[in-house]
């Protein structure tokens, strides 16, 4: 018997809950509902990633894990602020670790599916910083799922007071992302 999909979620900002990490999770706990097991760095474990320095092969405990997680994964999830067009600082620099994966026998994200999570505050830096998301998956061989998720947090009540999310129509993007990479996963495995 097979050993349940595990999907990896990268996704936060230096403020702890933000929208953007609640959404990762959202959706790593819909792929734990239809049987996978997940593991989320989120924003805090992000900050304490040292800067990556390609020209220095040592890696920090912290960035270690990051990649043994990543080789493991069978499925991931990215989750990012829009800054400026683009993604987070934060999340840009776990991306880039991702470098040190370039010999394995699955380099980089190849034969796995990638979920896309985008929050800003206004539709044109969601659509552009989803597209340059997608990029970035594309350009780190992994597959992005047909649904990408973005959200403009200033358009959109995301979250009631005590932190669940109300908005139906993101509650079924996450699902379907969810399933989307497990589809994918259970492939792979």
């Amino acid at each position: 018997m097979a050993s349940p999909p595990y999907i990896v979620g990268i996704g936060g900002t230096t403020r702890p809950g933000s929208s953007g990490e609640r959404l990762v999770r959202c959706v790593l706990l819909e792929a734990e509902l239809l049987g996978a097991q997940s593991r989320l760095f989120d924003g805090k474990e992000l900050s304490a990633l040292p800067h990556y320095a390609p020209e220095s092969p040592s890696r920090s405990p912290e960035q270690l894990d990051l990649i043994e997680a990543l080789r493991r994964a069978d499925g991931v999830v990215i989750g990012t602020p829009a800054y400026h067009g683009g993604v987070s600082g934060l999340v840009k620099n776990a991306l880039d670790l991702v470098e040190d994966m370039r010999e394995d026998n699955y380099s980089y994200f190849s034969g796995r599916a990638v979920g896309t999570v985008v929050t800003a505050a206004g539709w044109q830096a969601c659509g552009v910083t989803l597209q340059a998301l997608r990029g970035i998956v594309h350009a780190l061989r992994g597959w992005p799922t047909p649904i990408g998720i973005s959200v403009n947090t200033v358009a959109q009540k995301l979250f009631n007071e005590q932190g669940k999310l109300i908005e139906a129509a993101v509650q079924t993007a996450c699902k379907s992302q969810a399933e989307q990479i497990l589809s994918m996963a259970r492939g792979r495995q």
